[in-house]
């Protein structure tokens, strides 16, 4: 066997590989700077503040007499607050015991500091992750734009089998007979959408030059690959961005629509498709797989897909949003996250979805290679999605988890004490264990499911 056969594979789990710790470095370094700033600006002085674990690459002490570090095994950081034991901010007895004396000396350890500082410091690293997702969110709103009312066309994609009679810069008014709503007006746009006649060519009317003009062209959603799931039927099959799937088990197609309805009816089967890449015909078979979608009203419907995200036969022109309404956009998508992310979790306790949802860090690094092969925004809107995800997480309610923290000084805001160490540390060894359960399962999901 040629060896160099496995250099391509090789360097593709190396990107992989980069993507990820490229994406939760990022992710980490903001979650624990969260942590360092609050907890400078409440009078908690930082002993360490680390990226990785395990032995020190690189190092500096600053003025402050915090140690900045680099270790070995990137898969996460910690800070190290005065009269911490370890990361998981457990009790150092001996550092506490040696500033017990010292009234100024104890308000600068965590644990000898206000209730409302230590609070600050452990809250503040899941909203640095919040806050950094909303910023990311929002620069992307800024770059894209909004959509132009009336629709108004931008590049066009190359298209076979048909003459596009459609320009650049022509703005809908029909399609097929039927008026073109505004594109934000979600209830009339999927109103318009059930009404266009699927055929090809359609017949538009649009304003060209000020001018109303007929013009003939494709359907407006056709089988056309915009973006590859990863990890899906389609990535393993090879489909890419720009294909154009021109039929199914050799029935020609014309609509989106009607792929996914192929795709439905074959209820997990092979599918042979006929797909138009750069001028050329190929063939390529895939099997669909069972997924669990979000819907509307927050539960989950389970549908056979092939992992393909379609779209429009041309990329709408847009004009530059403004701030104000791009901070709409971003704060709504961290929502959306977080609303979609608990629902899901929902719907797996109760057994509504499989647990194979769930995913671990294989599926996670493997959608980060991904998302990065798709391109920096599609790799940067991922960090965003997972900066969200990474500050849900740390606020259950889990000791060893930020959210165990939290609810350790709300039982003592509560009773006007904290809870015993004793208590403190069996709960936070009972944490941990279910920390690292979790983290076997979704490891588990990503061998086997």
């Amino acid at each position: 066997m040629d060896a160099l056969a496995f250099v391509p594979q090789f360097g593709g789990f190396l990107y992989t590989i980069a993507s990820f710790v490229v994406a939760l470095s990022v992710i980490v370094a903001v979650h624990e700077y969260g942590h360092y700033v609050v907890g400078r600006w409440s009078g908690i002085h930082a002993e360490v503040f680390s990226i990785g674990f395990g032995p020190v690459l690189w190092s500096r002490v600053d003025k402050h007499g915090t140690r900045w570090q680099i270790a070995a095994l990137p898969f996460g950081g910690y800070v190290k607050f005065l009269g911490d034991a370890d990361a998981a901010s457990g009790k150092d007895s001996e550092a506490m015991q040696a500033a017990a004396g010292d009234p100024a000396a104890l308000r600068r350890t965590m644990h000898g500091a206000p209730l409302w500082a230590r609070s600050a410091t452990v809250a503040a690293g899941p909203v640095f992750n919040f806050v950094m997702s909303a910023a990311i969110f929002t620069a992307v709103a800024l770059s894209q734009g909004v959509m132009r009312d009336p629709l108004t066309i931008g590049n066009l994609a190359p298209l076979p089998g048909i003459e596009n009679g459609l320009q650049e810069g022509d703005e809908l008014i029909t399609a097929g007979g039927v008026e073109v709503p505004n594109f934000l007006d979600t209830d009339a746009w999927d109103a318009f959408r059930t009404a266009v006649p699927q055929q090809q060519p359609l017949e538009y009317l649009v304003r060209r030059n000020g001018a109303e003009v007929s013009a003939s062209g494709p359907y407006l959603y056709p089988p056309l690959v915009r973006g590859v799931a990863p990890r899906s039927a389609a990535s393993d099959a090879g489909l890419k961005p720009d294909d154009v799937i021109v039929a199914v088990d050799g029935t020609p197609i014309v609509s989106f629509d009607e792929l996914k309805q192929h795709v439905e009816a074959a209820d997990g089967k092979v599918l042979v498709l006929d797909v138009w890449r750069d001028g050329q015909q190929v063939e390529m078979a895939l099997a669909p797989r069972r997924t669990d979608e979000p819907q509307p009203d927050g539960s989950f419907a389970t549908h056979w897909r092939i992992g393909i995200i379609g779209g429009m036969a041309f990329e709408p022109a847009t004009d530059s949003a403004g701030f104000g309404e791009s901070l709409a956009v971003g704060s709504y998508q961290v929502w959306a996250v977080v609303e979609t992310s608990l629902s899901g979790l929902k719907h797996m306790i109760t057994g509504a979805i499989s647990t194979c949802n769930l995913s671990g860090p294989i599926g996670i690094a493997e959608t980060s290679g991904a998302m990065a092969s798709q391109g920096a925004e599609s790799f940067i809107r991922f960090i965003a999605v997972l900066s969200t995800a990474v500050g849900l997480l740390n606020l259950f309610p889990v000791p060893a988890l930020d959210g165990g923290h939290l609810m350790f000084y709300a039982y003592e805001a509560v009773t006007g004490r904290p809870p015993s160490d004793r208590a403190v540390r069996v709960l936070m060894s009972l944490g941990i264990a279910i920390v690292l359960s979790l983290m076997v399962f979704a490891l588990g999901n990503d061998l086997f499911c």
